[in-house]
């Protein structure tokens, strides 16, 4: 569904994507995990249209999107969520979720989009008149998850969702991804807390200096003595053991 084939990517001269090559395939959950500054953000970055490659491949559905704008590439079903949500603090919950529609030109689509959104996060249903700069860290998280169903993706990329979220909402927001991977939608995440994100994930690659350096499944990562000793710490959980539902 997303491969990305010998990508380089700099920021002005600096690189920091070194001939990346990766692939999502329709209906999985794939992460990304890596040290702070190792190319991850910039790679979904990359895929969105926010960076354009300098060299290699982005393909989406069978189709070459590097280059493209990020308005284009998100008509086509592709969604990035960055990191540190973004909401507009000043609009209601409600309008917050609207303007992820803006390229939805069929009311009645919204409306049972909407209402889709309400089902799957009450909370954001509560608070649909409350301004989104009045919700906690949490509710802002749900809040661009909403945001992002609006636009009715194909494939979800997402950026460091847990990152300073209280290990309740956590949970909850972990829960939420696999809910959209069970409601059709293809996830690629990128996530700090590399435990959560290998439990949580059908296929792994971890990324080091702009480099892809190991892949694999979920569990695989996850019981590798490397991973473990780099990203996973001494408390890390055991390949078997499963997130809350």
């Amino acid at each position: 569904m997303l491969k990305l084939d010998g990508v380089v990517a700099a920021y002005d001269d600096v690189i920091c994507l070194r001939g990346v090559s990766l692939e999502v395939r329709r209906g999985e959950i794939v992460t990304l995990i890596g040290a702070n500054g190792a190319g991850k953000s910039t790679t979904l970055k990359t895929v969105s249209g926010l960076l354009t490659p300098r060299e290699g491949t982005v393909e989406f559905d069978g189709r070459t999107i590097a280059g493209h704008s990020p308005d284009a590439i998100v008509a086509l079903g592709l969604v990035h969520v960055p990191e540190g949500r973004r909401v507009f603090p000043e609009l209601s919950v409600e309008d917050n979720l609207r303007v992820g529609a803006y390229l939805v030109d069929k009311r009645a689509k919204v409306r049972a989009t909407l209402a889709e959104v309400y089902r799957r996060f009450p909370r954001l249903e509560e608070r649909r008149r409350q301004f989104a700069g009045t919700l906690s860290g949490g509710e802002q998280q749900l809040l661009a998850f909403g945001r992002a169903m609006m636009s009715q993706p194909k494939l979800l990329m997402l950026d460091e969702p847990s990152l300073g979220l209280a290990p309740l909402m956590v949970a909850e927001v972990m829960r939420s991804i696999r809910v959209f991977r069970d409601s059709g939608v293809t996830v690629f995440l990128v996530e700090q807390n590399a435990n959560l994100a290998l439990r949580l994930a059908d296929r792994a690659y971890v990324m080091e200096t702009g480099n892809i350096t190991m892949s694999g499944s979920g569990a695989q990562l996850l019981a590798d003595e490397r991973v473990r000793a780099s990203y996973l710490g001494a408390k890390a959980a055991s390949p078997g053991e499963s997130l809350g539902r």
